[in-house]
């Protein structure tokens, strides 16, 4: 039986070792934390995104719009909470309406099923709360229990025959003739072969990629860190969709958000760091006053309350045009059994499965 490993417990490295066994692998599941999702996968929004703001033929729009639907079947057979809310996207003015009318193109492209543009009346019509001209509405979007959805695929893993291995570093990774043997730290710690490794350590993907001897260093992409901070709405929620303004430099916009019970939240925003750190700075909430109340004038003084932060593992700066997702495999590199994953940030969280499908063929072939 062939083995794998896979590096990184979050939703897209679980995903490909339930792929990965699901096709007969042994695997095993390499997490330097003590538990399962405790970086970028535990702290995002949980939407599953439709897919209408990537360019059509990427990776990010094809894994997105694939990735959903499998994700919503997944959910549905595995009961792990999930919910379309659906989502607005809207707009204030008329060279936003211009931006979402093109979102919604890019999202017809892309396979994306419902989606249509609204009048202002029309959207204030199903969210009264709102102040807008124009918004695109998104029947797909919902949100699911990102933590249920890793503890089903720890299962499945685990029904396979395959093992997760906490708080176990990887140091290093070397040929070992035809396979690759694998340096770990911690406790339990020691030297293991494997025919195939898969790089999905999110934040420390670019550090386990430089540690491995044989893969190009110029192929390892520089990594930004974009922290986004949440703040959550300490009122009675006033919204039952995501209301989501036009995109900024970055990131979606500072959006609103909902939990499965429907407790109301807004963010993230885009703050650019040169380390990590969750502190959310309650000195934010002015700047999130400001760009919330363009759709909800309402907001209330002092409503707002720092909530959690996360980090997205951006593979373009400040200024710069966003990257799509990075996943080197075999065939680009020409390291057998071998693939690497870099920028895997939103959507990765809806991504996952389909990813997980492809990195499995990848490393097969």
């Amino acid at each position: 039986m062939a083995s794998a490993l896979v590096i990184g417990a979050g939703v897209v490295g679980l995903a490909c070792a339930a792929a990965l066994g699901r096709r007969g692998w042994d695997v095993v599941v390499a997490e330097k934390a003590d538990a399962i999702g405790t970086g970028v996968s535990s702290r995002n929004s949980e939407v599953v995104h439709g897919g209408m703001y990537y360019p059509t033929g990427s990776l990010r729009a094809r894994h997105c719009v694939a990735g959903r639907r499998m994700l919503y079947a997944f959910c549905a057979a595995r009961g792990v909470p999930v919910r379309k809310f659906g989502k607005l996207i809207v707009a204030t003015n008329e060279a936003e309406e211009k931006k979402i009318a093109a979102i919604v193109a890019q999202g017809s492209e892309n396979g994306v099923e419902g989606l249509a543009l609204i009048s202002g009346a029309a959207a204030r019509a199903m969210e009264p709360a709102l102040q807008c001209v124009a918004a695109a509405w998104s029947p797909e979007t919902g949100i699911v229990d990102s933590h249920a959805m890793m503890l089903a695929l720890l299962g499945e893993i685990e029904d396979h025959g395959g093992m997760i291995a906490f708080e176990t570093p990887v140091e290093r990774i070397v040929r070992d003739g035809a396979q690759w043997r694998v340096a770990f730290g911690g406790a339990a710690g020691g030297d293991f072969s494997f025919d195939a490794v898969i790089n999905s350590a999110g934040l420390g993907a670019q550090a386990v990629a430089r540690a491995m001897a044989d893969y190009p260093g110029e192929r390892i992409p520089k990594q930004t860190l974009a922290k986004g901070n949440y703040f959550a709405f300490a009122r009675r929620p006033v919204f039952s969709r995501l209301i989501y303004p036009a995109p900024v430099e970055g990131g979606l916009g500072t959006h609103v958000t909902l939990d499965l019970s429907g407790r109301m939240k807004f963010g993230p925003d885009v703050e650019w760091i040169d380390h990590e750190f969750y502190e959310v700075d309650p000195a934010r909430a002015r700047s999130f006053y400001a760009s919330i109340r363009r759709y909800f004038p309402a907001l209330p003084d002092g409503s707002l309350t720092p909530d959690y932060s996360g980090i997205r593992p951006k593979l373009s700066g400040p200024g710069e045009a966003a990257r799509d997702f990075v996943i080197d495999g075999p065939a680009a590199h020409g390291l057998r059994g071998i693939a690497h994953l870099f920028g895997i940030e939103s959507p990765g969280l809806t991504s996952s499965l389909s990813i997980a499908e492809d990195v499995a063929e990848m490393v097969g072939e």
